[in-house]
């Protein structure tokens, strides 16, 4: 009785590592979004206390350098909040890509596996013909020495 060996095992060991670099890589991109997600949501925050600030000084007497402080500052908070909207939409993209990357690694193994699943049955069935046959033989071996 022969052991199943299948030729393409290495292949199939290749695209195996594929998938798992995928999901490394989409594990990646989705903890770097989250992180993105966070300095956004951070971005905002600061950007409703500097609103928030900004009304509150407005009432009371400033000097014109002191509003165009205010002004400038809340605009480099409402661009680091809109800066941070566009990484958003970056890393959303890096999401979808790493995804698709995956189903496709995915796909391609799995194909192999059918064809090893494949393969491993009909040599089983192979080795079952073989061994039936063997059994044939030895019965009429057998057979023939009775009857002898």
């Amino acid at each position: 009785m022969t052991a199943f060996h299948f030729r393409l095992e290495r292949v199939r060991a290749l695209r195996e590592r594929g998938e798992d670099l995928a999901k490394e890589e989409l594990a990646g991109a989705l903890s770097r979004r989250m992180s993105c997600e966070e300095r956004l949501r951070a971005a905002g925050e600061q950007l409703a206390g500097a609103r928030d600030r900004q009304r509150d000084l407005a009432a009371a007497p400033s000097s014109s350098l002191d509003l165009i402080a205010r002004q400038r500052y809340l605009e480099r908070v409402e661009q680091t909040r809109r800066d941070g909207e566009l990484d958003l939409d970056r890393h959303e993209a890096e999401v979808d890509a790493r995804r698709v990357a995956l189903v496709a690694a995915a796909r391609d193994r799995q194909a192999l596996e059918r064809l090893k699943e494949r393969r491993r049955a009909d040599h089983a069935r192979e080795q079952a013909r073989v061994e039936g046959a063997e059994m044939d033989e030895i019965a009429l071996t057998l057979h023939r020495r009775r009857a002898a």
